[in-house]
Protein backbone atom coordinates (compact mmCIF):
# COMPACT_ATOMS: atom_id res chain seq x y z
CA UNK A 1 0.00 0.00 0.00
CA UNK A 2 1.48 3.26 -1.08
CA UNK A 3 1.85 6.34 1.03
CA UNK A 4 0.30 9.42 -0.06
CA UNK A 5 2.91 12.69 -0.03
CA UNK A 6 6.08 10.26 0.97
CA UNK A 7 8.59 12.30 -1.64
CA UNK A 8 10.76 9.41 -1.87
CA UNK A 9 10.79 8.71 2.26
CA UNK A 10 11.13 5.18 3.05
CA UNK A 11 12.44 3.97 6.23
CA UNK A 12 16.04 5.71 6.64
CA UNK A 13 15.51 9.66 6.85
CA UNK A 14 16.46 10.99 4.21
CA UNK A 15 18.46 14.74 3.95
CA UNK A 16 15.24 16.98 2.25
CA UNK A 17 13.73 15.06 6.18
CA UNK A 18 16.06 17.64 7.83
CA UNK A 19 15.84 20.99 6.28
CA UNK A 20 12.67 21.47 8.52
CA UNK A 21 15.17 21.18 11.73
CA UNK A 22 17.68 23.52 10.21
CA UNK A 23 15.13 25.89 9.43
CA UNK A 24 14.04 26.09 12.74
CA UNK A 25 17.52 26.65 14.28
CA UNK A 26 17.94 28.86 12.00
CA UNK A 27 14.96 30.87 12.88
CA UNK A 28 16.60 30.78 16.47
CA UNK A 29 19.70 32.02 15.66
CA UNK A 30 18.19 34.80 12.68
CA UNK A 31 14.85 36.18 14.02
CA UNK A 32 15.14 35.92 18.07
CA UNK A 33 12.20 38.67 17.81
CA UNK A 34 10.06 35.98 17.08
CA UNK A 35 11.00 33.27 19.24
CA UNK A 36 7.94 33.36 21.60
CA UNK A 37 5.25 32.74 18.07
CA UNK A 38 7.67 30.24 17.13
CA UNK A 39 7.42 28.26 20.10
CA UNK A 40 3.49 28.44 19.79
CA UNK A 41 3.74 27.37 16.10
CA UNK A 42 5.96 24.48 17.16
CA UNK A 43 3.06 23.24 20.25
CA UNK A 44 0.75 23.36 17.07
CA UNK A 45 2.48 21.37 14.87
CA UNK A 46 2.98 19.00 17.99
CA UNK A 47 -1.23 18.98 17.84
CA UNK A 48 -1.45 18.80 14.29
CA UNK A 49 0.58 15.77 14.05
CA UNK A 50 -1.13 13.87 16.79
CA UNK A 51 -4.30 14.44 14.75
CA UNK A 52 -3.25 13.16 11.35
CA UNK A 53 -1.45 10.05 12.62
CA UNK A 54 -5.34 8.76 13.52
CA UNK A 55 -6.99 11.33 10.79
CA UNK A 56 -4.80 10.94 7.76
CA UNK A 57 -3.29 7.18 8.38
CA UNK A 58 -6.22 5.63 10.82
CA UNK A 59 -9.20 7.23 9.30
CA UNK A 60 -10.64 8.09 12.52
CA UNK A 61 -12.51 11.57 11.85
CA UNK A 62 -12.81 13.30 15.16
CA UNK A 63 -13.91 17.03 16.06
CA UNK A 64 -12.94 16.08 19.82
CA UNK A 65 -8.90 16.30 19.45
CA UNK A 66 -8.56 19.07 21.90
CA UNK A 67 -9.98 17.12 24.94
CA UNK A 68 -6.73 15.54 25.22
CA UNK A 69 -5.03 18.50 24.27
CA UNK A 70 -7.03 20.70 26.92
CA UNK A 71 -6.78 17.81 29.43
CA UNK A 72 -3.04 18.53 29.10
CA UNK A 73 -3.11 21.69 29.30
CA UNK A 74 -5.29 21.72 32.74
CA UNK A 75 -3.07 19.01 34.10
CA UNK A 76 0.24 20.59 34.44
CA UNK A 77 -1.09 23.72 34.96
CA UNK A 78 -3.09 22.37 38.03
CA UNK A 79 0.46 20.56 39.40
CA UNK A 80 2.36 24.18 39.09
CA UNK A 81 -0.24 26.62 40.44
CA UNK A 82 -1.86 24.45 42.75
CA UNK A 83 -0.22 21.29 43.84
CA UNK A 84 3.38 22.89 43.90
CA UNK A 85 4.87 20.16 41.26
CA UNK A 86 7.21 23.15 39.32
CA UNK A 87 9.32 20.24 37.46
CA UNK A 88 8.84 21.00 33.77
CA UNK A 89 9.06 17.37 32.67
CA UNK A 90 6.78 16.28 35.72
CA UNK A 91 4.60 17.88 34.42
CA UNK A 92 4.42 16.87 30.80
CA UNK A 93 4.83 13.22 32.28
CA UNK A 94 1.42 13.61 34.17
CA UNK A 95 -0.28 15.17 31.30
CA UNK A 96 0.91 12.97 28.90
CA UNK A 97 -0.35 10.29 31.67
CA UNK A 98 -3.61 11.55 31.98
CA UNK A 99 -4.16 12.33 28.05
CA UNK A 100 -3.16 8.67 27.44
CA UNK A 101 -5.73 7.10 30.10
CA UNK A 102 -8.54 9.56 28.80
CA UNK A 103 -7.72 8.17 25.16
CA UNK A 104 -7.86 4.20 25.96
CA UNK A 105 -10.87 5.15 28.06
CA UNK A 106 -12.78 6.49 25.62
CA UNK A 107 -11.17 5.17 22.21
CA UNK A 108 -12.37 1.53 23.69
CA UNK A 109 -16.21 3.02 23.64
CA UNK A 110 -16.22 5.44 20.75
CA UNK A 111 -13.42 3.22 18.11
CA UNK A 112 -16.73 0.51 18.21
CA UNK A 113 -18.77 3.03 16.66
CA UNK A 114 -18.52 4.65 13.30
CA UNK A 115 -19.02 7.46 10.65
CA UNK A 116 -21.64 10.01 12.19
CA UNK A 117 -21.63 8.06 15.59
CA UNK A 118 -17.99 8.80 16.09
CA UNK A 119 -17.98 11.99 15.32
CA UNK A 120 -20.57 12.95 17.81
CA UNK A 121 -19.14 11.06 20.64
CA UNK A 122 -15.62 12.79 20.35
CA UNK A 123 -17.22 16.52 20.04
CA UNK A 124 -19.73 15.17 23.43
CA UNK A 125 -16.65 14.39 25.11
CA UNK A 126 -15.04 17.67 24.73
CA UNK A 127 -18.04 19.19 25.59
CA UNK A 128 -17.84 17.20 28.94
CA UNK A 129 -14.99 18.26 29.94
CA UNK A 130 -15.38 21.78 28.56
CA UNK A 131 -18.17 22.37 31.12
CA UNK A 132 -16.13 20.24 34.12
CA UNK A 133 -13.45 22.91 33.79
CA UNK A 134 -16.09 26.02 33.36
CA UNK A 135 -17.85 24.93 36.93
CA UNK A 136 -14.38 23.19 39.13
CA UNK A 137 -13.24 27.67 39.32
CA UNK A 138 -11.31 26.46 42.60
CA UNK A 139 -9.52 24.07 40.48
CA UNK A 140 -9.20 25.04 36.89
CA UNK A 141 -9.98 29.03 37.83
CA UNK A 142 -13.24 28.54 35.48
CA UNK A 143 -14.27 30.84 32.83
CA UNK A 144 -11.09 33.19 34.12
CA UNK A 145 -8.67 30.63 33.62
CA UNK A 146 -5.64 28.87 35.22
CA UNK A 147 -3.25 31.69 35.74
CA UNK A 148 -0.45 31.85 38.68
CA UNK A 149 1.21 28.61 37.11
CA UNK A 150 4.70 27.99 38.52
CA UNK A 151 7.32 26.84 35.99
CA UNK A 152 10.95 25.68 37.34
CA UNK A 153 14.16 26.03 35.29
CA UNK A 154 14.67 22.90 32.99
CA UNK A 155 16.75 20.80 34.89
CA UNK A 156 17.56 23.35 37.03
CA UNK A 157 19.41 25.51 34.30
CA UNK A 158 16.97 26.74 31.73
CA UNK A 159 14.52 29.34 32.93
CA UNK A 160 11.71 30.59 31.02
CA UNK A 161 11.46 33.46 30.12
CA UNK A 162 9.79 36.94 28.23
CA UNK A 163 12.04 35.88 25.35
CA UNK A 164 11.17 32.90 24.67
CA UNK A 165 14.46 31.44 24.03
CA UNK A 166 14.33 28.51 26.60
CA UNK A 167 10.36 28.02 25.29
CA UNK A 168 11.46 27.74 21.78
CA UNK A 169 14.17 24.89 22.08
CA UNK A 170 11.79 23.05 24.95
CA UNK A 171 9.15 22.97 21.97
CA UNK A 172 11.81 22.31 19.39
CA UNK A 173 13.10 19.30 21.35
CA UNK A 174 9.27 17.95 21.58
CA UNK A 175 8.47 17.84 18.51
CA UNK A 176 11.49 16.29 17.18
CA UNK A 177 10.80 13.29 19.84
CA UNK A 178 6.62 13.59 18.32
CA UNK A 179 7.37 13.40 14.53
CA UNK A 180 10.33 10.83 15.31
CA UNK A 181 7.78 8.49 17.28
CA UNK A 182 5.32 9.26 14.47
CA UNK A 183 7.44 8.58 11.82
CA UNK A 184 8.62 4.86 13.10
CA UNK A 185 5.00 4.29 13.56
CA UNK A 186 4.42 5.29 10.25
CA UNK A 187 7.06 3.39 8.66
CA UNK A 188 6.78 -0.05 10.54
CA UNK A 189 4.20 -3.23 10.07
CA UNK A 190 1.94 -1.50 12.23
CA UNK A 191 1.60 1.71 10.32
CA UNK A 192 0.95 0.14 7.07
CA UNK A 193 -2.33 -1.81 8.90
CA UNK A 194 -3.18 1.53 9.69
CA UNK A 195 -3.18 2.65 6.04
CA UNK A 196 -4.97 -0.61 5.35
CA UNK A 197 -7.64 -0.26 8.16
CA UNK A 198 -7.87 3.58 6.64
CA UNK A 199 -8.89 1.76 2.93
CA UNK A 200 -10.50 -1.54 4.11
CA UNK A 201 -11.50 -2.45 7.30
CA UNK A 202 -13.78 -5.14 6.06
CA UNK A 203 -10.52 -6.20 3.95
CA UNK A 204 -8.10 -6.03 7.20
CA UNK A 205 -10.29 -8.40 9.25
CA UNK A 206 -10.76 -10.91 6.52
CA UNK A 207 -6.81 -11.24 6.85
CA UNK A 208 -6.60 -11.73 10.28
CA UNK A 209 -5.66 -7.97 11.59
CA UNK A 210 -6.96 -7.07 15.07
CA UNK A 211 -8.54 -3.31 13.87
CA UNK A 212 -10.11 -2.82 16.88
CA UNK A 213 -7.34 -3.01 18.91
CA UNK A 214 -5.05 -1.32 16.61
CA UNK A 215 -7.26 1.26 16.04
CA UNK A 216 -7.25 1.91 20.12
CA UNK A 217 -3.59 1.73 20.47
CA UNK A 218 -3.00 4.66 17.71
CA UNK A 219 -5.69 6.64 19.20
CA UNK A 220 -3.97 6.26 22.68
CA UNK A 221 -0.53 7.18 20.92
CA UNK A 222 -2.00 10.47 19.68
CA UNK A 223 -3.89 11.09 22.84
CA UNK A 224 -0.49 11.13 24.59
CA UNK A 225 1.07 13.16 21.94
CA UNK A 226 -1.87 15.67 22.33
CA UNK A 227 -1.83 15.97 26.09
CA UNK A 228 2.18 16.57 26.02
CA UNK A 229 1.14 19.37 23.13
CA UNK A 230 -1.48 20.85 25.73
CA UNK A 231 1.51 20.77 28.33
CA UNK A 232 3.74 22.85 26.60
CA UNK A 233 1.21 25.11 25.74
CA UNK A 234 0.82 25.64 29.32
CA UNK A 235 4.60 25.76 30.43
CA UNK A 236 4.92 28.62 27.22
CA UNK A 237 2.15 30.85 28.30
CA UNK A 238 1.79 29.91 32.01
CA UNK A 239 -1.71 30.16 31.57
CA UNK A 240 -4.95 27.94 30.92
CA UNK A 241 -8.10 29.10 29.81
CA UNK A 242 -11.61 27.45 28.40
CA UNK A 243 -10.37 27.91 24.90
CA UNK A 244 -7.99 24.70 24.62
CA UNK A 245 -11.40 22.79 24.97
CA UNK A 246 -13.75 24.75 22.76
CA UNK A 247 -14.98 23.41 19.54
CA UNK A 248 -13.65 26.36 17.73
CA UNK A 249 -10.21 25.32 18.46
CA UNK A 250 -10.76 21.95 17.49
CA UNK A 251 -11.71 23.09 14.18
CA UNK A 252 -9.07 25.51 14.31
CA UNK A 253 -6.81 22.33 14.39
CA UNK A 254 -8.83 20.33 11.60
CA UNK A 255 -8.29 23.59 9.08
CA UNK A 256 -4.23 23.70 9.75
CA UNK A 257 -3.87 19.90 8.77
CA UNK A 258 -6.45 20.13 5.57
CA UNK A 259 -4.73 23.42 4.82
CA UNK A 260 -1.21 21.20 5.14
CA UNK A 261 -1.80 18.29 4.06
CA UNK A 262 -3.77 15.18 5.61
CA UNK A 263 -1.89 11.82 5.45
CA UNK A 264 1.32 13.34 4.53
CA UNK A 265 3.54 13.95 7.93
CA UNK A 266 4.59 16.87 7.14
CA UNK A 267 1.39 18.39 6.17
CA UNK A 268 1.45 18.67 9.97
CA UNK A 269 4.21 21.15 9.83
CA UNK A 270 3.02 22.94 6.94
CA UNK A 271 -0.39 24.05 7.75
CA UNK A 272 0.08 25.44 11.23
CA UNK A 273 3.26 27.03 9.75
CA UNK A 274 1.24 28.57 7.04
CA UNK A 275 -1.88 29.16 9.41
CA UNK A 276 -0.27 31.32 11.99
CA UNK A 277 1.65 33.69 10.13
CA UNK A 278 -0.94 34.00 8.08
CA UNK A 279 -2.93 34.68 11.18
CA UNK A 280 -0.62 37.19 12.63
CA UNK A 281 -0.11 39.57 9.73
CA UNK A 282 -4.09 39.26 8.79
CA UNK A 283 -4.61 40.42 12.83
CA UNK A 284 -2.14 42.86 12.28
CA UNK A 285 -3.57 44.75 9.18
CA UNK A 286 -6.68 43.58 9.41
CA UNK A 287 -7.81 43.15 12.94
CA UNK A 288 -11.94 42.94 12.55
CA UNK A 289 -11.65 40.46 9.27
CA UNK A 290 -8.62 38.63 9.82
CA UNK A 291 -10.88 35.44 9.37
CA UNK A 292 -12.56 36.53 6.18
CA UNK A 293 -8.43 36.75 5.21
CA UNK A 294 -8.18 32.73 6.86
CA UNK A 295 -11.55 31.94 4.92
CA UNK A 296 -10.42 32.77 1.59
CA UNK A 297 -6.72 30.85 1.67
CA UNK A 298 -8.53 27.57 3.01
CA UNK A 299 -10.65 27.73 0.18
CA UNK A 300 -8.36 28.76 -2.58
CA UNK A 301 -6.23 25.45 -1.10
CA UNK A 302 -9.09 23.49 -1.17
CA UNK A 303 -10.32 24.07 -4.49
CA UNK A 304 -6.79 24.13 -6.30
CA UNK A 305 -4.56 22.22 -4.47
CA UNK A 306 -5.60 18.70 -3.77
CA UNK A 307 -3.70 17.24 -0.96
CA UNK A 308 -3.14 20.76 0.61
CA UNK A 309 -0.23 22.95 0.50
CA UNK A 310 2.09 19.61 -0.13
CA UNK A 311 -0.55 18.65 -2.63
CA UNK A 312 1.49 22.00 -4.84
CA UNK A 313 4.67 20.23 -4.14
CA UNK A 314 3.55 17.59 -5.34
CA UNK A 315 2.12 19.09 -8.90
CA UNK A 316 5.39 20.69 -9.34
CA UNK A 317 7.76 17.35 -8.55
CA UNK A 318 5.51 15.92 -11.06
CA UNK A 319 5.74 18.83 -14.23
CA UNK A 320 9.71 18.82 -13.14
CA UNK A 321 9.99 15.04 -14.02
CA UNK A 322 7.87 15.49 -17.19
CA UNK A 323 9.41 18.38 -18.42
CA UNK A 324 12.91 16.62 -17.50
CA UNK A 325 14.72 14.60 -20.68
Amino acid sequence: MSRRGSYGVGARIGWLEWLPWVAALAVFIALPQYLPLGARILVYILFALSLDLILGYAGIITLGHSAFFGLGAYVAGILGAKLGITDPLLQMAAAAAAAALLGVVTGTVILRTKGLTLLMLTLAITTILLEVANKATGLTGGADGLSGIVVAPIFGQFRFDMFGKTAYLYCLLALFAGWWVTRRIVYSPFGTSLVGIRENAVRMHAVGAPVYFRLVAVYTISATMAGCAGALLTQTNQFVGLNVLSFEFAGELLVMLVLGGVGRIYGAFAGPLVYMIAQDQLAKQFPEYWYFGIGLLLVAVVMFARGGLLGILDLAVSRMRRASP
